[in-house]
């Protein structure tokens, strides 16, 4: 039985899963969404949200906590300079998780691991250029 048995040890050793939950937290706060497997998203959200919370305290003391979960120190930065100050009025759930179906090549299901305020904007496409058409002037 599992009882008191939580999370998911990825098929990797505590070292290996510890250092991969780190990078892809640095990732998300680098890039505000990232592309990973459903199991890697769930793993990795509660450790983007405890240091979202250590972001909104702003101590020198919580910054060095922080750093213990984020690998680059220029992602500490963006957290509490730019990505907690959005969450100071909510109370938790800064991050949202979307599946987007299965990966091509060993059909692994993949999401998006991405921060709330952060949601998909569609680029518009740019109008192409006729080149090479000759006007002819008349």
């Amino acid at each position: 039985m599992r009882h008191l048995v939580k999370g998911r040890k990825l098929r990797r050793t505590t070292a290996h899963r510890e250092m991969l939950l780190r990078n892809l937290v640095t990732s998300l706060f680098e890039k505000e969404r990232i592309r990973t497997t459903v199991a890697k998203a769930k793993e990795a959200r509660p450790v983007a949200e405890k240091a979202i919370t250590l972001g909104k305290k702003g101590t020198l003391h919580a910054r060095r906590q922080a750093l213990r979960m984020v690998t680059k120190e220029a992602a500490v930065v963006r957290l509490f300079d730019a990505i907690a100050p959005r969450f100071i009025e909510r109370p938790g759930g800064y991050t949202r998780i979307v599946k987007i179906g299965p990966r091509k090549g060993d059909g692994a299901e993949m999401a998006v691991l991405e921060l709330l305020g952060s949601e998909y904007k569609k680029k518009e496409k740019k109008k192409k250029k006729d080149k090479g058409k000759v006007v002819k002037k008349g």
